[in-house]
């Protein structure tokens, strides 16, 4: 028997093969010839073979519409080596595009039954599910991966990660190590439209350097919602934004858009009040993907956008041809249209500048400013940050809203000018939030008075 077709024994006893002549013919033609496109590091090999099918760890994270499409392309690309990361449940409404899917499935971790039907249906493959969050998992756990791809329909949950890999490089004497850098691979769909792009963190654009490109999330007029509600939709913004901080279920906790009885309580909520303005359509699915603010996936839009990211993984992985450089857009609403374009890294993002970031105010500003700043400045569009400082040796909270006993104890520090709190010219802020792995440092700049 050749090396191209070892032998393995299943769980029954059986043996059985892995790979049978011809194979991996398609996969060969690239590694084992170099062409016009190749990477200018690329050496044909029948051993680049061997790294993909035993070596190559890639983490997956996401087994929705998208991820389902990038695990089996992964598997029939020849990757084994997967793991797969995924925090929900499969729900009724997910079996019409998440094809891995079945109805027996329903109330089952995506991530896990994903994983058990790639395991069964393409023979070597060995995809290890998660069904947890991205964050709760430290640095030695991503660190373990060659190339993560994101099959993500969260901007907070691209943000953290990326900050996750980011927080990952190592620099010597301001030189990044190249070594401590794990790709990134990323992909979006919104209905007919989607876009794929590769991210090497510390030399390429990350996500937070194009934070502007995602769309705004649209956002009813609180005098609708309140006083005049005409849609569905509207009924549900009304408990979700009103009724919710006013009645505070589940003993006053946020809003979580994956948790049934969170759905559930303002699924009846919001039907009492469409049926007190004879409004129509309020259902449980609709009340989850305004609360998620869900957009309708389209299975062929997948399709495309998880075809282009598992290319840019083998790419990447391989040296076969050039990556991707660095952003595609997609787009078949009417026709087809692709554009791809390079992104630039902005001198001072957020998130991978060697800048220290400052924030500029005046004497008479308050915390409320600051805390207005990192939420609405978009290029921040922080969700709940946590402010803290250093005062005499000592840390200091100056406002925390993620837990609700020093929110309260600390909430009028927010209608306080800075220098009351005693921050000066200089003085160094700790800001920590959910779209950030780590927490970011700020320095106060006052504005001279004019």
């Amino acid at each position: 028997m050749s090396n191209d077709e070892p032998m393995v024994v299943d769980d029954g006893g059986n043996t059985e093969k892995q790979n049978w002549p011809g194979r991996w013919n398609h996969v060969k033609k690239l590694l084992e010839r170099t062409g016009p496109f190749a990477h200018s590091d690329f050496e044909a090999s029948p051993e680049i073979l061997g790294f993909l099918l035993s070596m190559c760890k890639v983490l997956v994270i996401g087994a929705g519409g998208l991820g389902c499409e990038i695990l089996k392309d992964l598997a029939l690309s020849g990757f084994r080596q997967i793991e797969v990361i995924d925090m929900d449940t499969i729900d009724l409404s997910n079996l019409n595009r998440q094809f891995l899917f079945r109805l027996k499935d329903i109330g089952q971790p995506k991530a896990t039954v994903a994983a058990e039907f790639i395991n069964k249906r393409i023979p070597g493959c060995e995809v290890k599910a998660h069904f947890n969050k991205i964050q709760d998992f430290d640095e030695s756990f991503y660190r373990q991966f060659h190339i993560v791809v994101c099959g993500l329909d969260s901007i907070i949950a691209r943000r953290w990660i990326n900050g996750m890999l980011l927080s990952l490089l190592r620099y010597e004497d301001g030189v990044l190590d190249q070594a401590s850098l794990i790709p990134m691979i990323d992909g979006g769909t919104e209905g007919f439209k989607g876009n794929a792009r590769v991210i090497l963190p510390g030399m390429t654009p990350c996500i937070e350097c194009t934070l502007d490109l995602y769309p705004p999330q649209v956002n009813f007029p609180m005098c609708t919602i309140a006083h005049t509600p005409r849609l569905p939709a509207h009924c549900i913004e009304y408990v979700k934004v009103l009724l919710w901080p006013q009645e505070k279920p589940f003993e006053g906790v946020a809003i979580d858009g994956d948790d049934p009885d969170h759905i559930q309580w303002i699924f009846e909520k919001s039907q009492q009040r469409a049926d007190e303005y004879n409004i129509q359509g309020v259902t449980y699915r609709l009340t989850q993907g305004v609360v998620k603010r869900i957009i309708p996936a389209v299975a062929s839009t997948n399709a495309v956008i998880a075809a282009q990211c598992v290319t840019e993984v083998f790419k990447v992985a391989s040296s076969c041809c050039n990556p991707l450089n660095n952003y595609m857009v997609f787009n078949d609403t009417d026709g087809l249209y692709t554009y791809t374009f390079e992104a630039e890294k902005k001198e001072d993002c957020l998130a991978c500048s060697q800048i220290p970031q400052t924030i500029q105010v005046s004497t008479d500003d308050t915390l409320q400013t600051v805390y207005n700043y990192l939420c609405e400045n978009p290029q921040m569009q922080m969700k709940s940050p946590n402010i803290t400082t250093t005062m005499d040796g000592k840390n200091k909270t100056l406002y925390m809203p993620t837990i609700e006993s020093i929110k309260k104890r600390t909430k009028e520090n927010l209608a306080k000018k800075l220098t009351d709190l005693g921050l000066t010219e200089g003085q160094e802020i700790v800001v920590s939030d959910q779209t950030s792995p780590t927490s970011l440092i700020f320095v106060i700049k006052f504005k001279v008075n004019s």
